[in-house]
């Protein structure tokens, strides 16, 4: 009898990267290799001395080649975020704040610390800074 992962077609499928000016608002399930250019903790709450869990939320500046974008940090995640860093992000998504575009990992992903990327971050396309507006389209 043969065990379950011996079928070729259920083979984990390799992930597709993308790159940073290709993330549009309200997408997900995105795989970035980015380096973490900027790391800032904008909330922490809970006393560090306690057993009770202490809530930390960095906003970091991340990106490869082609862009950069403001990532939020939850928890645990912050200590990974460190500027400088290569990270592999994986079933990244984006969230929007005050019309911008923000990208997080939530409990879905998952974030790796990777070797240093020989490639240079392209800082002049912040997609963070292009605010985006609804749209509600009537249809006849």
């Amino acid at each position: 009898m043969s065990s379950p992962n011996s079928n070729p077609n259920s083979s984990l499928r390799k992930p597709v990267f993308t790159k940073i000016d290709q993330l549009r608002p309200g997408t997900s399930g995105h795989n970035l290799i980015v380096k973490v250019t900027s790391a800032k903790i904008v909330l922490q709450k809970g006393r560090p001395d306690s057993q009770v869990r202490q809530m930390r939320i960095a906003e970091c500046l991340i990106g490869d080649e082609t862009g950069i974008v403001i990532f939020t940090a939850r928890n645990e995640q912050v200590d990974l975020m460190k500027e400088g860093s290569t990270v592999i992000l994986r079933n990244a998504k984006i969230d929007m704040f005050k019309g911008s575009m923000r990208l997080a990992v939530d409990k879905w992903g998952r974030i790796e610390v990777t070797e240093p990327a020989e490639f240079s971050v392209k800082e002049e396309n912040n997609l963070s800074l292009v605010e985006y507006e609804l749209v509600n389209v009537q249809e006849d």
